[in-house]
């Protein structure tokens, strides 16, 4: 699939913008704080209906106005797609799907698919686990709506029973309807996480055998908090009662997949605690790039690359197989400069030159 034109109202620095795209490749080119974040912020709104830099909607909406509009046009294999997203300060978020308004943001995904790279990804291996639960989280999110159901109810969950685990005076049956509702979404969660992780390392595996010519083998591991077995809701109901003394203690839930992480290996060796800062990179990479394939076997959709100024933050032989491996979908770039490793697709796109909020050819 691909985005065929873009329109943004009062969408942080861009008052009235709209844009048709080339079908495979766009530069966007400008000085830092200019908009080319933000252009692809707004691209990327269509995908799951929030951002990838704020949780915070309202930050989205232009200075000193009320209200952002930004509308989506893209061509899927056999139908178009129109997603249409507003936000009014006073009162909230409207999404329209090819016209027709829906009332849950799940209803929006699997319309539009997106993956973004950004300088921040190049970090998920080395960072801390809440990091790479936010990587899992986001791709099955834009997978698997049923998926984004079971997140929100079991984080809404989580909430009201870490607000409860703070009062002085704690009934166990109120404790007990929370844990049989975070029993019931967390069973749903590490399933569907760890039938991800088995795909992403299989296809991860493969890319990261190509960019290091054979020399490296990289393996991706789910690490649960609470490990998938037979009657895993009950066993989550369990070991959440059996933690209780714990919780009340520290007042705050501690176990359950708000807790899970991802492991890293190359060549049997921990990346993330003794790999090299190119290992680390070159494993990023490897799993950025596996999200599209995935994406791709599991909708028979091809994604949309977002490229947020990272091509600077890899050097050439890794810039050179991340554009060589780029030719069938549609990629936006945002950069300062053209290095020479993007010179040669040059030919295939358009190139647009952002300053302050302002877009020209």
């Amino acid at each position: 699939m691909y985005i065929k034109e873009i329109e943004l109202k009062n969408f942080r620095n861009y008052d009235d913008l709209h844009l048709e795209f080339n079908e495979n490749v766009n530069f966007i080119i400008g000085n830092n704080a200019q908009g080319k974040t933000n252009l692809l912020e707004g691209i990327y709104l269509s995908s799951i209906g929030k951002s990838f830099r704020t949780s915070r909607d309202n930050e989205m909406i232009g200075f000193d106005k009320d209200f952002f509009k930004v509308k989506v046009k893209g061509e899927k294999e056999l139908f178009p797609v129109d997603v249409e997203i507003t936000l009014k300060k006073d009162l909230g978020k409207s999404i329209k799907v090819n016209g027709v308004n829906i009332s849950k943001t799940s209803e929006l995904l699997e319309n539009i698919y997106i993956v973004i790279f950004s300088p921040e990804d190049l970090k998920i291996v080395k960072d801390e686990p809440e990091k790479r639960r936010k990587f899992i989280d986001k791709e099955l999110c834009t997978l698997r709506p049923s998926y984004y159901d079971a997140l929100s109810n079991y984080k809404k969950v989580l909430n009201q029973r870490n607000t409860y685990l703070k009062e002085y005076n704690i009934e166990p049956s109120i404790l007990d309807i929370w844990d049989m509702q975070l029993a019931k979404y967390g069973a749903a969660i590490i399933s569907m996480r760890e039938d991800f992780i088995k795909k992403i390392n299989i296809i991860s595996n493969k890319i990261h055998s190509n960019i290091t010519n054979g020399k490296e083998n990289l393996k991706i591991e789910y690490s649960p908090n609470i490990k998938n077995q037979e009657k895993l809701e009950e066993k989550v109901f369990d070991i959440l009662k059996e933690s209780r003394q714990n919780d009340l203690r520290l007042r705050t839930t501690t176990k359950g997949p708000h807790r899970d992480d991802i492991e890293f290996y190359i060549n049997e060796i921990n990346v993330r605690s003794f790999g090299s800062q190119g290992q680390q990179r070159t494993a990023a990479l490897s799993l950025k790039l596996a999200e599209l394939n995935l994406i791709k076997e599991e909708t028979g959709e091809s994604a949309i690359l977002l490229l947020d100024d990272v091509m600077s933050e890899l050097d050439a032989t890794r810039q050179e197989f991340l554009i060589k491996s780029l030719s069938d979908i549609q990629l936006f770039i945002t950069t300062t400069e053209i290095t020479d490793s993007l010179r040669e697709v040059i030919s295939k796109g358009k190139i647009y030159t952002v300053e302050n909020g302002k877009i020209k050819l």
